[in-house]
């Protein structure tokens, strides 16, 4: 039987409408009691789990070898916890206007997020630039921003984010650095078998961030916080999210060329540097905002779908760079050293919907 495909004229990745599947189910059944405390224990550990499947998968010479480039690393990591925090701040002035307090504080929650992995190392496969940077850089933020994203929080959200403490600092590190840490010391044995089940571990990913939108979305249904929001604060949103992206995108790839980079290290950076993690996002946001966590993972989720469909393009007009054609050519003329068969171009013809498509994980 021939197997279904989403269709290629559709521009919404099948995953967001899931996301949002999600969040309608929260809408008209949302859990209370038992079982809003049985969801959330649920997600806490579906969340753990998720890290720890992150920390068997990185490679740890991979990643001690991407310490060597440390000036590119350096870089994605002050555009993610520098440069987009000071935009987020900036972004301050067009309140009450376009966006309501916990919108602002929602979308400056966004800009201290780490990085993505997975989309990030897509977009730069298929863009044909520095893939084992991409994997690094990518790693490297998402262990700072579990310790660098409560901290920020606390400095730039204050009383909006729950109530920063130690407590909720410690929290964050157990479910997610710890269990990072168990999933590297435990790699030497179970790496094997993550590596040949990665497609049904990969539904693991997205269940475990489908479980965590159900479980803050269930209690910002309860607590009637959704009333708040209207389609013209949403749209306005949108419009300043937009904004956000188109200068990231823009910083990342003219600044590298100011600081020397070559081009495949450019677009490691530029697909690093300008995208934000939504499986990092949400269960830092569920322990600072608590029963306030839909709306403040609402402009998340909303440049999580954004940076995807944006850089899918982009990655497809990079693989189509002067530089990139003569690689691959390079590349084909040098042929297999084993076999003296030509290479093949890694992703060829690869188009906005394949690229979202090899992106369509959960960070």
């Amino acid at each position: 039987m021939k197997r279904l495909q989403w269709p290629s004229w559709m521009p919404i990745d099948p995953y967001i409408l899931l996301l949002l599947g999600t969040v309608g189910l929260a809408a008209l059944l949302p859990a209370r009691g038992t079982g809003a405390d049985v969801a959330s224990g649920a997600s806490t550990a579906a969340i753990a789990f998720l890290f720890f499947l992150y920390g068997a998968r990185l490679s740890t010479r991979e990643a001690l070898d991407g310490l060597k480039h440390w000036r590119l690393h350096a870089t994605v990591l002050a555009c993610t916890f520098v440069v987009f925090p000071l935009l987020g701040l900036a972004a301050r002035g067009l309140e009450p206007v376009f966006l309501t307090h916990d919108l602002y504080t929602g979308l400056l929650f966004l800009t201290l997020v780490p990085s993505t992995i997975q989309s990030s190392i897509a977009f730069t496969s298929i863009a044909r630039g520095n893939v084992p940077a991409a994997i690094c850089a990518g790693s490297f933020s998402s262990l700072a921003g579990i310790v660098v994203t409560p901290l920020l929080a606390a400095v730039l959200l204050g009383n909006s984010g729950g109530g920063f403490s130690a407590d909720s600092l410690v929290k964050i590190v157990l479910q997610l650095l710890v269990p990072f840490l168990a999933g590297q010391l435990l790699r030497r044995w179970i790496g094997g078998f993550i590596t040949r089940h990665k497609k049904v571990l990969g539904y693991v990913d997205r269940g475990s961030i489908l479980l965590v939108v159900y479980t803050a979305f269930s209690e910002g249904m309860v607590q009637g916080i959704w009333h708040q929001v209207s389609a013209v604060r949403l749209a306005g949103l949108l419009l300043v999210e937009a904004l956000l992206l188109a200068v990231m995108l823009a910083l990342t790839w003219y600044g590298g060329k100011a600081l020397g980079f070559g081009r495949g290290d450019r677009i490691a950076i530029q697909f690093a540097g300008s995208k934000k993690s939504l499986a990092s996002g949400l269960p830092m946001a569920s322990v600072l905002f608590g029963a306030h966590a839909s709306l403040a993972v609402l402009p998340l989720m909303l440049f999580h779908q954004m940076q995807l469909m944006v850089c899918a393009v982009i990655a497809k007009r990079r693989a189509r760079d002067p530089e990139a054609i003569e690689a691959a050519g390079e590349a084909g003329d040098a042929g297999d050293a084993r076999t003296g068969r030509p290479v093949t171009d890694r992703n060829p013809g690869a188009g906005p919907r394949t690229a979202v498509g090899t992106a369509r994980r959960s960070d």
